[in-house]
């Protein structure tokens, strides 16, 4: 597979090497890029990598409970500019559809657009087809989350990140102070460090086991023995469970402390079982890519 200048750039980006090491990584891995970051993390040259991808599509990531805080939904719809995130008639639109899905539970974003929207005669669709045109720009509900339980949510940036956290508890715990404090808490350590799992049981195991082959591959590069490197693999897991499962992550109020444990205070006070079950994180316009125009061109296109 034949690579390009700008995979080159991009594998620059994503690790920071330099370009005769990200040149060579993507050579001796055929110009596969995941291939090409194994390559140069296996070397020591690069840190770990997110799989978020590039923040570039505009509109609103948001998250909302009913009235009773035990059905709720996270959900993104993109737009082209930022200017349209801040309309009312869009921030409406968007809320509109949230309340939707906490009333009708559609199965997927499909489904949603075939249903009435709140208690009006005419589709999210027709709803959405009217916003493109009131609007002028192209409009698209991406995807959406709905939960029920004892549910907390938390908007960052006023739409650029939604966060909605699931608790199970033995009681009804929704309306106490003390619940809304910690599912706040927990919802903004989400939003904050953006764990990729709730804990080590979760991670699937592909996902572990491709850690250990990179973290192996660099300890034998360092010179230690292969049974030894094992041994030494088995220690270092625990920061990576540490950087990407929720639970077993420092709290970022009291690091001293991991978010399991903080909830097992709160839920020590309360008297009763408290755990958080479900999260989901969405980050507006996560992992898609916005179009880079060269300005000159644009200005000579113009001219022409």
């Amino acid at each position: 597979m034949a690579f390009t200048a700008k995979d080159v750039k991009d594998l620059r980006e994503k690790t920071g090497c330099g370009m005769m090491d990200c040149k060579k990584a993507l050579t001796e891995s055929n110009g596969d890029m995941q291939a090409a970051i194994d390559f140069l993390r296996e070397k020591g040259l690069a840190a770990a990598t997110k799989k978020a991808g590039r923040i570039a599509a505009e509109g609103l990531a948001v998250a909302y409970t009913n009235d009773q805080n035990n059905i709720g939904v996270a959900i993104e719809v993109n737009a082209e500019t930022d200017f349209v995130a801040k309309n009312s008639d869009f921030q409406t639109f968007v809320k509109e559809c949230a309340q939707t899905i906490i009333d009708k539970d559609p199965k997927d974003v499909e489904d949603l657009l075939k249903m009435n929207i709140l208690s009006q005669d005419k589709t999210v669709e027709a709803a959405l087809q009217e916003k493109i045109l009131t609007i002028g720009e192209n409009i698209k509900i991406r995807r959406f989350k709905r939960m029920q339980g004892n549910i907390a949510t938390y908007i960052h940036a006023g739409g650029k990140i939604g966060v909605m956290v699931k608790f199970d508890s033995d009681s009804d715990v929704s309306s106490l102070d003390d619940f809304k404090a910690l599912g706040k808490d927990v919802a903004m350590q989400i939003a904050a460090v953006n764990p990729q799992y709730l804990n080590r049981e979760s991670v699937p195991e592909d996902v572990v086991a491709h850690e250990k082959k990179i973290l192996k591959e660099q300890i034998v590069n360092s010179g230690k023995p292969e049974n030894i490197a094992e041994k030494i693999v088995e220690g270092r897991m625990g920061k990576f469970y540490k950087e990407i499962c929720l639970l077993e992550q420092p709290f970022v109020k009291e690091n001293s402390i991991t978010v399991k444990d903080y909830i097992k205070s709160v839920s020590d006070k309360l008297g009763c079982k408290l755990e958080v079950t479900d999260f989901v994180r969405f980050e507006k316009g996560e992992g898609i890519e916005k179009r880079e125009d060269d300005f000159a061109d644009e200005v000579k296109n113009l001219i022409k």
